[in-house]
């Protein structure tokens, strides 16, 4: 099965210390490609993240968000006294250089950054409890990935089928097409009353079937149809492969539409195409 490269997961987790989340967005990009946003507390799990996406994932441009909340509720608090001296002092520094400045706020001083403390976390088990989440995120983000692999598979096979459709209408409206040019030729001629050699006639008959010949076409057309199916059916990391059999498919519906020589053929050109489109977009959302 064929895996899409859109997807999106998120996790969440309360541990002994807080809340952790993870978010996982992933789009199509040429080669894996992930940004990673993490506590500065947590940095330290950028290698087994980048690791586990690698091992997990081929292509995609993934963004891998970490949260962490800290539950301080309960926890007794903690006065980081020789950073409050320090700020005190500065203060105080500060003050000798104002006539009349303001009594310093001892409020004030425990909102500076640092100097009010909860009691430090286990950065260990925390670090645990983020890769252990993340594990179960990057599942999810998976799972999600193969369900709408399955979805653009479907969508892709629909178009196959009504491809194969065109060519076989085509295939059998072949003779009918030259059959009727044969005889447009001979309408024209007989309205301009001129009498046309039957060997002549023949002769550019057989030119115009060798111009309009597009059985090549419509068999290297049907072949790739039923590549694209096995390729789609055989799944894992398809997406270039199925790539290089879009470009295929229309350099044959351009060639057949180039040897047009009825309103049919160039119609059967045009749906030909506009089906490969249809069909390339959805390719490039495959991993």
């Amino acid at each position: 099965m064929v895996h899409s490269m859109t997807a999106f997961a998120r996790c969440e987790r309360a541990a002994a210390q807080g809340t952790l989340s993870w978010e996982l967005r992933s789009v199509n990009h040429r080669y894996l490609e992930p940004h990673l946003r993490l506590p500065e507390a947590l940095r330290d799990l950028e290698g087994s993240v980048r690791e586990a996406l690698r091992q997990g994932l081929s292509r995609g441009k993934v963004e891998c968000t970490l949260r962490y909340t800290e539950d301080t509720s309960g926890q007794p608090l903690q006065v980081d006294r020789e950073r409050a001296t320090q700020l005190i002092a500065a203060a105080e520094t500060v003050a000798a250089l104002i006539k009349q400045p303001a009594a310093l706020n001892p409020l004030e001083v425990l909102a500076w950054p640092g100097v009010l403390v909860a009691d430090a976390s286990d950065p260990q088990a925390l670090s645990t409890a983020a890769n252990e989440l993340f594990a179960q995120a990057l599942t999810e983000l998976k799972n999600g990935r193969v369900r709408e692999g399955a979805e653009l598979a479907r969508l892709i096979n629909d178009r196959l089928d009504a491809m194969s459709s065109e060519v076989a209408t085509l295939r059998s409206l072949v003779p009918q097409m030259l059959s009727a040019q044969r005889q447009k030729i001979l309408d024209r001629c007989a309205d301009l009353q001129a009498e046309l050699d039957p060997q002549r006639l023949e002769q550019e008959m057989v030119l115009l079937a060798q111009k309009s010949d597009v059985a090549e076409e419509l068999d290297r057309l049907t072949t790739h149809v039923t590549e694209v199916r096995r390729v789609l059916k055989a799944g894992g990391a398809a997406g270039r492969r199925l790539d290089f059999l879009m470009q295929e498919l229309n350099r044959e519906a351009n060639t057949l539409g180039s040897k047009a020589f009825d309103p049919r053929s160039t119609q059967a050109a045009v749906n030909l195409k506009v089906l490969i489109e249809q069909m390339r977009e959805q390719v490039q959302n495959i991993e």
